[in-house]
């Protein structure tokens, strides 16, 4: 997601004050607990998306250390630090917990933000602390032999321009089929939103549809004039990269064109409830990626809502926001984390781990199927193995939602996307910053 550098205002200031008092931190004494640096963005423009994520995250960790008495024995101190979603404040963040915070030691930091993952990327190398960006980091960073630091775990906008033009092939009648057509990606005008023009360039090479690229400036308020080009250029599908107000606005400007909103498919952070329902009926059929599939009627959130929301004790305001995207974003996030704390265990023992034991143990993660089961996880989250060669995970997958006017329906199962399509584009990127930053690739140990 594209990083905001617009000034936070006095009141901003005073909420970012209040929650750094008043945060979610589970403990004031950090000896022998493991730290959570928790980056919020509870003020500013992407505030909405935030706060269900924020909860879910929060309430996976206060049930681990509430109900299970922490990771094999081991609390989490929760530390929360507001961002904005800004770079500038990000980096304050990371700098205030990269070394842990009264006694708790830090194994790995969560940034919350595309752009602030790419801005700790030469500081994580000099610190030695792992960045990890489930659904939102660098694809070039899938090789951790030049990147030892970055884990753009889960997911990836690479892998997502792939599974679109698999879906988008599926319901034309095969790859074949794709030949002529013309696909419109409307993306934000950032980083974020310009990291899929290059993969859509090579598989449009590949299979020969159109590429039409249409950026819309930040917050994306105004979409008439690049609508009207989509309509221009007959554009068959759109693949909306959206972020914040821009999704909602892009759905309803469709409309107003007349371009159906069943041929439009967001990505995963225009997935949400919160980007189809303010765009009212208009959005009904709208399609998007899910990597962080909506509901209630998984174990994990059965266990979380008998222990934690029926108990008062969830950090939601708004209990309908459980089990949405976001909410169930933030559980996934910290099922990561968490998984990751007990890989780290099995090496090293049952107590804190610091940032080298919490890179080999990001480097060494194995949530298979049946570590899914256990977890109650089944459906909400696919398989995660990762190594030094793949800090992504050796499954990218994804599934295909459709908004019923209400809610969400799941349109398909986990649609896998091809690791190999990509692999020496990647490690030929990755050769090259190597080689311009002086880096020597590691060599794959245990």
């Amino acid at each position: 997601m594209s990083l905001l550098t617009k000034t936070m205002s006095l009141a901003a200031a005073a909420a970012m004050a209040v929650t750094l008092m008043s945060s979610a931190s589970f403990a004031e004494d950090g000896t022998g607990q493991q730290l959570y640096p928790l980056f919020t963005y509870r003020t500013g423009p992407y505030a909405p998306s935030f706060i269900p994520f924020g909860a879910g995250n929060i309430d996976y960790l206060r049930y681990i250390n509430e109900v299970e008495g922490g990771v094999d024995g081991v609390k989490i101190l929760v530390q929360e630090c507001e961002t904005a979603y800004t770079i500038e404040r990000g980096i304050e963040c990371y700098e205030r917990y990269k070394n842990g915070y009264n006694g708790a030691l830090t194994a790995a930091i969560y940034p919350h933000s595309s752009g602030l993952d790419v801005a700790l990327t030469d500081k994580a190398r000099i610190d030695k602390i792992p960045i990890v960006s489930p659904g939102g980091g660098q694809n070039i960073a899938t090789d951790g032999r030049v990147f030892p630091y970055q884990y753009p775990l889960v997911f990836d906008y690479w892998s997502e321009a792939q599974i679109i033009v698999d879906y988008i092939a599926q319901q034309a009648g095969g790859y074949d089929k794709l030949k002529g057509l013309k696909i419109a990606t409307l993306y934000h005008d950032s980083g974020y939103g310009r990291d899929t023009i290059e993969p859509l360039g090579i598989l449009a090479k590949k299979y020969g549809f159109e590429d039409i690229q249409i950026p819309v400036p930040h917050p994306g308020e105004q979409q008439q004039t690049q609508w009207q080009q989509i309509r221009r250029a007959n554009a068959d599908w759109v693949f909306l990269r959206g972020w914040g107000v821009m999704t909602p606005v892009a759905i309803k400007t469709a409309a107003r064109v007349g371009f159906p909103a069943d041929r439009i498919i967001g990505d995963i952070w225009s997935g949400s409830e919160d980007d189809a329902r303010p765009a009212g009926a208009v959005a009904k059929g709208y399609l998007a990626v899910s990597v962080f599939p909506p509901g209630t009627d998984y174990g994990i959130l059965k266990t979380l809502k008998a222990n934690i929301l029926d108990k008062g004790k969830s950090d939601l305001k708004d209990n309908s926001k459980f089990g949405t995207v976001y909410y169930n974003y933030g559980v996934i996030e910290a099922i990561t984390f968490v998984e990751a704390l007990r890989t780290g265990h099995k090496k090293f023992g049952n107590r804190p781990l610091t940032a080298a034991e919490g890179q080999w143990a990001l480097e060494h993660l194995d949530i298979d199927q049946k570590r899914i089961a256990e977890l109650g996880a089944e459906g909400l989250i696919s398989p995660l193995k990762t190594s030094i060669d793949n800090h992504k995970g050796e499954t990218i997958a994804a599934k295909i939602i459709q908004w019923n006017g209400q809610s969400w329906d799941t349109r398909t199962d986990w649609i896998k996307a091809d690791a190999s399509l990509f692999a020496d584009v990647i490690k030929a990127k990755a050769a090259a910053y190597a080689k311009e930053k002086g880096i020597e690739p590691r060599v794959a140990t245990n």
